[in-house]
């Protein structure tokens, strides 16, 4: 007996595409090559205004004062990922706490309400949280940063002479972490629903306490989501302007003590507080800093993506 093939035709006429279909295919097409348009300018600018002060004399530049460009830098550099990582390692265990309390733990009608609130955190202003920083946190904290400097003053973290205004680089970074809870917590709940139902019950249905059932079931298949919201959080964190400039009481210096007046600053900040009176070759520095900024966020990114595709062999499905 003979079987039939299902394979068209040679001579098959193709399938005629729809307009909506063509219209949406042009429109993505469209969005991905302005977003590599927009990207190429914005290297293009930085690199081309960052010349100038990158091959000049540092002597005759304003805001180098004598520096080299590199020893310029190097302490902004070192601030920003400070600030960013203490603010990461303080929000990444909340975040990943609260989203999964919505996703397996609240009741439906709560698990909305904080759902919206934490939405709702993601929209405020960042002058808003520098101004709650500066006004409010800073005073509440300092009594409890000197008691953290008399009890732990041992670990070099407490260390040294506390501020009295606690401006310090410990509160610039707590209000960070509450900036980038909400981002980091709605990209988190979101992966945890997507776990396999599948998965989950058959967990429990094993003997599997809940939390057994999160950590064998939820987390490996969540882990590259958590990375990307972690990333994706550690990029708003190292790009925040605002906030760290009204809360941190920066002094340029490089130092790992989180509780003295003497705090390292961060490249959005400096550019904020020093574009209004550069001119000449000052304003090229600064903008030189940016394109060091813009390298260090494209990095990040990088990495997130290399360990979110390392992942990607995992699925549901598997």
């Amino acid at each position: 007996m003979s079987t039939a093939t299902t394979s068209p035709q040679a001579g098959a006429p193709a399938a005629k595409r729809r307009l909506g279909d063509v219209i949406f295919s042009g429109t993505a097409l469209g969005s991905g090559i302005i977003i590599l348009l927009v990207l190429a300018a914005v290297t293009f600018f930085l690199i081309a205004q960052s010349i100038p002060a990158l091959t000049e004399d540092p002597e005759t530049n304003p805001i180098l004062g004598g520096a080299s460009f590199l020893s310029y830098v190097g302490p902004l550099v070192f601030g920003t990922i400070w600030s960013s990582l203490i603010a990461l390692a303080l929000a990444a265990p909340l975040s990943i706490g609260i989203a999964l309390f919505i996703s397996h733990y609240a009741p439906r009608r709560l698990a909305t309400l904080l759902g919206t609130i934490i939405d709702l955190l993601a929209a405020v202003p960042s002058v808003v949280y520098g101004l709650w920083g500066a006004i409010v946190l800073s005073g509440f904290l300092q009594p409890f940063y000197v008691w953290l400097n008399a009890n732990l003053g041992w670990i070099p973290l407490f260390s040294g002479q506390v501020s009295a205004t606690g401006r310090t680089i410990l509160t610039a970074s707590l209000v960070l972490m509450v900036m980038i809870l909400p981002i980091m917590t709605a990209i988190c709940r979101e992966v945890f629903l997507q776990t396999p139902k599948l998965h989950e019950e058959a967990a429990l249905a094993l003997g599997a306490t809940r939390w057994e059932m999160i950590r064998m079931s939820v987390f490996p298949f969540s882990r590259g989501g958590i990375v990307s919201a972690a990333m994706l959080a550690l990029g708003r964190a190292l790009g925040e302007t605002m906030a760290v400039t009204m809360v941190l009481s920066a002094t340029g210096v490089v130092t790992f003590q989180v509780l003295t007046s003497t705090n390292p600053s961060t490249i959005p900040a400096n550019i904020a507080l020093n574009f209004g009176e550069a001119h000449g070759t000052g304003t090229n520095a600064l903008i030189a800093t940016g394109l060091v900024l813009f390298i260090v966020t494209f990095v990040v990114n990088a990495v997130a993506r290399w360990i979110v595709n390392r992942r990607a062999e995992f699925s549901g499905a598997n």
